[in-house]
This record gives C-alpha cells, structure tokens and sequence, in this order.
C-alpha cells in the first residue's frame, strides 16, 4: 500500500513539469528492485554535475518493484520520464504503446546497457549444503529462493542462467525437466529481487538465494560478515538491463533534455565506478579493470545463446500459457 501511495505522489509531482522559473528540474526513475542504493549514490553525483554544467537544480524521484510491474505500472500511468528495468522486454512493451521509440536500445552504447550483471548464489555461512553449482539445486535437502518470473526482471534472469547450464548439458528436453526440477525446490516465490533477499536474509528461508551479483554482494555487506557467502557457478548468464528515455512523460513535463543527459551520465566514470562499487559491472573497460579483482571470472552466455533473444524468451517462457506457467506447480516437491 505504502509503494502505491508513494508512486501515485511521484506521478502527481511530476505531471506539473519542471518548477516555477525553472529553478528545479524534478525528474523520475521508474527502476527495478533491487537498485534503491545504487542510484540513490548516482543521482547525487548527477545532480551535482547537472548544476555545475547548467547552473540549475535537479531532484531524481526513484520508483522500485519487480521489473514487469513497473512496466505496468508505467503504462497504468506512472509519468516515468526514464525507466531503467531489468529487462529489454520491458521496455519493449512501453515502445509497443507509443511511450518510447521502438529503437529505444539503439539510441545508447551496449544496447543502452550501461552496466550488466550476473546470477550468483548466495549461501549461509560454511556453505552447509556444499551447494557448488546447479545440480545442486535440485537435490531433494535442498530450498532453493528466487522470485517469480511473472513478475520479476531479476527472477527471469535467473530462470534463464539455469536454463542455459541445463541446455549445454543436455539439450532442450533435459533443460525443461531441469528447471521443473528447480522449482519443486522452491518453497515461496516473491514478488521482486529485493522480496526474495528478504526472505533468505531476514526470514531465514532456504538454504540458497538465486541472486543478482550485485544483490549478493550487497547482503553480504550489510547483514554482517560471514553470514552468507557467495558461490560463483560454472556457468551463468550475462544479466543487462537496460535503460531507456519514456518520451510521451518527458516531453509532457519538458524534460527531454535531463532526462537525456542523466541517461548519458551512466555511462560516465563517476557513475560506472559508483556501479563498481554496489556490484555491477562497468562497460567501460578502463574502469572494469581497476575493479577486476571484484568480479569473479566465469563464463556468461547471452539470452541470444540461450533463447535466441528476448523476443522468443518472453513467447516460449513466460508468457501466459508458456513453460514456466507448465512447469510451476505452487506446493509440489
């Protein structure tokens, strides 16, 4: 209730446009769930730049969720005038209604990804389920945590990495059975990312979080060390998610030209090592290697590789109808 009151305030701030004289320039990131601190960092390092360059003032409002119900929520009618989700596929569906261009992705470096991601597995500490990598998950003493696809970006990334270990050991028939396998596992499925953490941190729920990199990295630091430690599989998937510019709202509240620049700006040093910092992957390759010793080596296979994109990912795998919906029995182990 508090996220809907909070998220209706933000679209009713922003409806207005920029202030009076434009003195502040108010702009709104519809994120997804788990980025809350890094772009609490950022958007103080770009409202910094911003005045320097401008002279003026500019406050960023974050909105967080599952990275498919911000999409809704967006075209429901939150006035997004930038949207940085954990999917393509999300923001394809804002293009679709006329919200965003359709070459959206081509409009910024790395398909408009400016920092990527893994999914990691975060355990408790000593490991004592001597989980190592994905065969593990399925044995029967074993709960696995991970949100629901259905709604979240992260829960689809993680889906798809242990559909991608499962195909290259064993083809389509075995990956399908693997990850029904996987998720007689799982004993609640979240909402979002963030939901899912909580349940494994805080609530003491399973034996293995499907996680984000970042999100791992992240528990790690903040609920004490050696609480939880971080098991890099074998094989995973290279998690980008995306960002985009909402058009039809930036241009409603006369934005466009923030809402431009503070995209921009994630691709620079200051942010790309902010990003270092809170666990994801810098695209540029000079500050990648100054935070090497940060990220595990492991090998990462693309959702081209595994699905053949995010078009026949979201038709064969999650739509209404599709195989994860066949395979999810909630109750069944």
């Amino acid at each position: 209730m508090r996220a809907a009151i909070r998220k209706t305030m933000l679209a009713v701030l922003l409806s207005a446009g920029p202030a009076a004289g434009g003195e502040t320039t108010t702009l709104l990131n519809v994120s997804y769930d788990p980025t809350g601190e890094l772009y609490q960092e950022i958007n103080a390092a770009f409202a910094a730049d911003w005045k320097a360059r401008t002279g003026q003032d500019v406050r960023i409002y974050q909105s967080h969720g599952g990275s498919g119900k911000q999409a809704r929520a967006v075209l429901d009618g939150l006035q997004a005038d930038v949207v940085t989700l954990a999917l393509a596929a999300d923001i394809d569906v804002l293009a679709a209604a006329g919200l965003t261009v359709r070459d959206w992705a081509s409009r910024l470096p790395h398909r408009s990804t400016p920092f990527v991601s893994t999914i990691v597995f975060l355990v408790r500490r000593g490991n004592p389920r001597g989980i190592r990598d994905w065969e593990d998950l399925v044995r029967p003493d074993v709960a696995v945590i991970t949100p629901n696809p259905r709604t979240s970006g992260g829960a689809r990334w993680n889906y798809l990495a242990a559909w991608a270990w499962a195909l290259r050991h064993g083809g389509p028939a075995a990956a399908e059975e693997f990850v029904a396998r996987l998720y007689r596992r799982v004993p609640v499925l979240d909402g979002g990312a963030r939901a899912a953490t909580t349940t494994f941190v805080q609530r003491g729920i399973g034996d293995v979080l499907l996680a984000w990199e970042s999100e791992a990295f992240l528990a790690t630091r903040r609920f004490g060390a050696g609480r939880f430690e971080v098991v890099v599989p074998s094989i995973s998937i290279l998690a980008e998610p995306p960002v985009a510019m909402v058009d039809r709202f930036a241009e409603r509240h006369g934005n466009r030209e923030a809402a431009q620049a503070y995209l921009a700006f994630l691709y620079t040093q200051t942010a790309q090592e902010i990003a270092a910092r809170h666990g994801y992957r810098p695209t540029d390759q000079a500050v990648a290697r100054r935070f090497a010793d940060r990220f595990p080596a492991l090998e990462m296979v693309t959702v081209d590789e595994a699905c053949g994109g995010w078009a026949p990912a979201q038709a064969v795998h999650f739509a209404d109808g599709g195989l994860f919906d066949r395979i999810y029995r909630p109750g069944a182990r």
